[in-house]
């Protein structure tokens, strides 16, 4: 899927899953399950309880979505 089709929303991490999944807070109120994007995982970026992160969902599923970075 082209990467102009994908929503892009910011959000803060609630809860550790097993398999590298996360809980995420969004800012609407919505709560979806994030898992990490390949580069963040390559580089060995971790994300904690807490972190603020940058979230790309498909616009045909907004249930789950991939963590593409990590915000300061």
């Amino acid at each position: 899927m082209p990467r102009e089709d994908m929503i892009t929303v910011e959000g803060v991490v609630v809860q550790r899953l097993p398999s590298a999944e996360f809980k995420i807070e969004l800012a609407s109120g919505h709560s979806i399950t994030g898992y990490l994007s390949g580069k963040t995982r390559r580089n060995f970026i971790r994300i904690l309880q807490g972190d603020r992160v940058r979230v790309e969902m498909s616009p045909y599923d907004l249930s789950r979505g991939r963590i593409v970075y990590r915000l300061k």
